[in-house]
């Protein structure tokens, strides 16, 4: 494993000249989703309608703040809706995939789907 890039470094492609990636090229994921938790994020919502802070943690296996600042980073994009209230007298926060959020993941997985393809042939 390489060192992780910094965020204003250009990616760097193993797969150059490779037929079929010309449309797929591996630095051209939307690194927003392509994280790890936001992945999570984004793919549990796209399942279920609604899920509670407390619900994603728990599926992610993540910290609370660990969470919170990745669907901050997913809402600040539009792709997550944020929903606070309370359930009796205790807080309650809820998520929703939007469907600028939705076309993102779909975006995304056409992409892996078309990397995986020019990969494999």
């Amino acid at each position: 494993m390489g060192k992780p890039r910094a965020q204003n470094e250009e990616p760097v492609s193993g797969l150059t000249g490779v037929p079929g990636l010309a449309d797929a090229s591996p630095g051209d994921l939307d690194r927003l989703v392509h994280e790890r938790v936001r992945l999570g994020i984004v793919s549990a919502l796209a399942v279920n309608e609604t899920l509670t802070f407390n619900d994603l943690k728990a599926l992610l296996g993540v910290t609370d703040g660990n969470l919170s600042a990745h669907a901050r980073k997913l809402e600040d994009a539009g792709y997550l809706e944020c929903l606070k209230g309370y359930q009796g007298r205790v807080p309650r926060t809820e998520y929703r995939l939007t469907p600028n959020g939705r076309v993102a993941l779909e975006g995304y997985l056409s992409h892996m789907e078309a990397l995986i393809r020019a990969v494999r042939e």
